[in-house]
């Protein structure tokens, strides 16, 4: 199996022409049916040694994580827990020298990251907290604040040495920690300007996925890898905060005004996925719409139903949608102003 990003390196190193590049992806839409600008390509794996290997790096690293945690100094009392994740990151860079370097494997590389950047987090954090065991509330944003900020910086670290697209998201998601943090070092009771954060902090990984996506409109390099993870990113932390600001699932019984606010945020967000190409954002807000046309039906009456008739709507929406994606596509971004069209995902190859 050969990926768009396997695609893009026979072509950078000269193995084949960019003619027969495009011819391949030509090919390839009309046996799918579909454009491939419209397929969203994204690499994870690449056969089963992907996740083999994946399998025994997860291994490896807990194994390394739990020896650190038995490590003591001094005090035969004393463990210093941050070791854990100090041994864990420098097992996960030691691992993809050769598994992300050399063998460029998709899923590894993206354990690999994660182990490097959250032990590099974990590691600072666990340190603070030894330093500073009686430290309240405020005082642990702040450590917190400051321990993302670290992992920012090793994920900035780890792109410029191995480059997998996910890291860009892993560092602004570390970034958006570090603000929430300090807000929430400042104020440590109000959860509503959490929500509020986390809606700012998702729009602006919006905006920065958007930057990338804007350099690579064809989506024939790894610029669009990149905005796939930022905008996979965004989308969770963009629905989580509108839907819970608006009091859904709060333990509450929403009422029916509530609940289509909530469906047309729902067919706002099918807009926007539509504009720009990106199925992130439909994904991300399903539970909440799921809740709000079951409590619609069973304000309607059908109780016993309520599940399956909401179930069958929505998932038979999101086939049709799916099925005639680029029709649809093609209707939103055709009603666009050319302001907008000329920097959104191309329509088609001829475009591009």
């Amino acid at each position: 199996m050969y990926s768009e990003s396997d695609l893009q390196d026979a072509v950078a190193a000269g193995i084949i022409t960019p003619a027969a590049a495009q011819a391949l992806r030509d090919h390839v839409a009309r046996l799918r049916a579909s454009p491939v600008v419209d397929e969203e390509h994204f690499r994870l794996l690449t056969g089963f040694n992907d996740i083999f290997v994946s399998i025994a790096g997860v291994i490896l690293l807990v194994a390394v994580g739990w020896l650190g945690n038995l490590l003591r100094f001094g005090a035969p009392d004393h463990q210093p827990v941050f070791m854990s994740g100090l041994l864990v990151a420098a097992a996960s860079w030691g691992l993809a020298e050769f598994f992300t370097r050399q063998r460029r494997m998709a899923l590894p590389s993206i354990l690999l990251l994660a182990g490097f950047v959250g032990g590099i987090g974990f590691a600072l954090f666990a340190l603070a907290m030894q330093i500073f065991p009686h430290a309240g509330d405020s005082q642990a944003s702040l450590i917190l604040s400051g321990a993302a900020a670290c992992a920012a910086l090793a994920a900035w670290v780890h792109w410029r040495r191995f480059m997998v697209p996910i890291t860009v998201a892993a560092g602004s998601a570390a970034g958006a920690a570090v603000l929430a943090g300090l807000v929430m070092s400042v104020f440590p009771d109000a959860p509503r300007i959490g929500f509020l954060l986390l809606l700012g902090t998702g729009l602006a990984i919006f905006a920065l996925a958007m930057r990338w996506d804007m350099g690579d409109r064809a989506r024939t390099t790894r610029r669009s890898d990149v905005a796939f993870w930022l905008h996979l990113t965004a989308a969770p932390m963009i629905a989580h905060s509108l839907f819970n600001l608006l009091g859904v699932l709060n333990g509450q019984e929403i009422g029916a005004g509530r609940a289509l606010l909530v469906v047309a945020l729902y067919i706002a967000f099918g807009l926007v996925a539509l504009a720009i190409d990106r199925r992130a954002l439909l994904v991300s807000s399903l539970a909440y719409v799921l809740f709000a046309l079951y409590a619609l039906f069973r304000q309607a009456g059908a109780v016993e139903l309520s599940w399956a008739l909401t179930a069958l709507v929505i998932g038979s929406a999101l086939l049709l949608l799916s099925a005639f994606w680029h029709n649809a596509r093609a209707l939103v971004v055709h009603g666009l102003p050319p302001v907008l069209t000329d920097r959104l995902p191309y329509l088609d190859r001829a475009a591009a």
